[in-house]
């Protein structure tokens, strides 16, 4: 047991749910949770994106994380937020129907994203987290937002 050796580093995780699905992140990406504001939309923006909200001054782009995943769209609800993250040195709101909870996750109880013959797959899904009879799975924020955007970052 090395410090630094990914399978035995625990790693605390928030995690939350689209549709009946729970997804995860590393919580250290994490800046805040807000509740749903309805966002303005931009013209011409990938459909993933659904606009932008005033953030204590800052435009915050506003990204509907079902739709990036290719699972359909949120539908906001009272329940509906907004995960505030990292990407790079940018802010970015992910919208998801709801937060569930802070996992500690060590890394053996990370499973390999399952080859399903789609590279976009392991581009968003960096493993599986099997916990309490739930299937978690660990969402990559690098891909999340295009190259091009990211690179401008």
């Amino acid at each position: 047991m090395t410090p630094g050796d990914p399978v035995n580093d625990t790693r605390e995780l928030i995690s939350f749910c689209i549709d009946e699905q729970e997804f995860c992140l590393d919580i250290m990406a994490v800046r805040e949770i807000r509740g749903w504001t309805p966002a303005t939309p931009l013209p011409h923006s990938p459909p993933y994106v659904r606009g932008v909200i005033n953030l204590r001054g800052a435009v915050l782009p506003i990204l509907d994380l079902k739709a990036r995943l290719g699972l359909g769209h949120v539908e906001p609800s009272a329940r509906s937020v907004i995960i505030v993250v990292h990407i790079g040195s940018r802010l970015v709101g992910l919208l998801v129907d709801a937060v569930s909870e802070i996992l500690a996750a060590e890394g053996s109880a990370v499973q390999p994203t399952p080859n399903v013959g789609c590279e976009t797959v392991n581009r968003f899904v960096r493993g599986i987290i099997a916990n309490e009879g739930r299937m978690i799975s660990w969402i990559a924020l690098d891909d999340i937002l295009p190259e091009q955007a990211a690179e401008a970052a």
